[in-house]
């Protein structure tokens, strides 16, 4: 029943649809509201397949646990392999690099991260709408050097999801940025096709 009124409403609001967006486009936004709804109706554990948004390869999955408000992401790429927790109960991203063989974490913020529920409409858009997007990235950066290993207050700190991710690895704190002039040595995680985080290394200036 609602999505007969969302389709309705697409259609009522065709006057302000460009014309070089036909009625597929209005199709496709009635199809878009009603995978939010039945997203809505999902149980407090699922899983979706994630896919390359370059070649539209399965590259991992990633369980989203609602009840403890986690999305834990595993991507096996070859050199862009990694594992990452979203904590929102703490308030924390830790991403393991197996290129590097250390954790990254940074703290979340709203302006930058999307909240669970938008992270789990987005995968089951994408899932079900079988298509090839393009995520929203995040650039962070960290400092060579920089890094030590967890202790038992970090990880009151961090919460024990981000505790067996990172356990026995380096720990580096990572800083929002802005995307680098130069990226090639930049590492690639997050979320493919939804949300993409890049990490750089901060380079300091020499003086001579």
């Amino acid at each position: 029943m609602f999505c007969r009124r969302a389709s309705l409403f697409s259609a009522g609001r065709a006057a302000s649809v460009p014309e070089s967006h036909p009625k597929g486009s209005q199709g496709q936004a009635a199809v878009l509201i009603c995978l939010g709804v039945f997203w809505a109706h999902i149980s407090a554990l699922n899983t979706f397949v994630l896919r390359d948004p370059i070649n539209n390869y399965v590259t991992g999955t990633m369980t989203i646990h609602s009840e403890e408000h986690i999305v834990d992401v595993h991507v096996r790429s070859g050199v862009y392999s990694s594992d990452t927790i979203f904590d929102y109960t703490h308030g924390y991203i830790a991403t393991r690099l197996f290129s590097r063989n250390a954790c990254f974490i940074m703290k979340i913020k709203k302006e930058l991260i999307p909240d669970l529920e938008e992270i789990g409409r987005l995968a089951f858009e994408r899932e079900t709408m079988r298509d090839v997007y393009s995520p929203n990235n995040v650039w962070a950066q960290f400092q060579a050097g920089s890094s030590r290993l967890g202790h038992f207050k970090d990880w009151i700190l961090y919460g024990k999801y981000i505790e067996n991710l990172c356990t026995g690895l380096p720990l580096y704190e990572l800083v929002a940025t802005e995307p680098p002039a130069n990226d090639d040595g930049c590492a690639s995680a997050g979320i493919p096709s939804i949300l993409g985080l890049k990490i750089c290394e901060e380079l300091i200036a020499t003086e001579y």
